[in-house]
């Protein structure tokens, strides 16, 4: 990793680990992005959403990339919440109820476990969302960090495994949800 004296350009080594920590390095400007400023913990109610929806994408479709245009859709969703009077969550499950039905017309049955336990999975981080933005804040705030920690987990096994995702976007997104929510809890129980 050595920069070149006289051009000042970096050598394929320097190249090579950028390519390698690229998604952890979004991960942490994204969740950095998301909590600066951050005064109730259940606006971040819709990543939890989100990040359902961007493996059960994968698996409807059944292309481990298309969880990175998914995060786009929702990316573009959550954003617009900030010029729009727009709750993304119902949207993001609308859209999950779409991929499941072209999931399902697709064929996508192989492996048998991916497509229903992705629509179980966006089912549950669909319903804490919906749930978390209800609640008092504390509570609230709590549910989304609970809800981030744990699909952490699931990006994780999904990480190790290969499965479903890219593996960038499974390691993007366990850094986002682990960062996210230690923020949140701090967040929340010193308020």
């Amino acid at each position: 990793m050595t920069q070149d004296q006289v051009s000042g350009t970096w050598t394929a080594d320097r190249r090579s680990v950028l390519g390698r920590v690229w998604p952890a390095a979004l991960g942490v400007v994204v969740a950095a992005a998301t909590a600066v400023g951050l005064a109730d913990a259940r606006d971040v109610a819709p990543v939890l959403a989100a990040s359902g929806l961007v493996y059960l994408a994968a698996a409807a479709l059944g292309r481990p990339g298309a969880a990175w245009l998914a995060f786009g859709v929702t990316f573009v969703l959550i954003g617009a919440t900030k010029v729009v009077d727009l709750d993304p969550t119902p949207w993001m499950i609308g859209l999950a109820v779409v991929l499941v039905v072209v999931g399902l017309a697709a064929g996508r049955r192989h492996p048998p476990w991916s497509l229903p336990l992705q629509a179980a999975a966006m089912l549950v981080l669909g319903a804490a969302a919906s749930v978390a933005v209800r609640l008092d804040a504390t509570a609230g705030g709590l549910v989304v960090a609970v809800g981030l920690l744990g699909h952490a987990a699931w990006d994780v096994y999904h990480h190790r495994s290969g499965r479903v995702v890219a593996r960038s976007l499974s390691e993007f997104c366990g850094v986002l949800d682990v960062i996210l929510a230690v923020a949140l809890a701090v967040l929340v129980l010193t308020a």
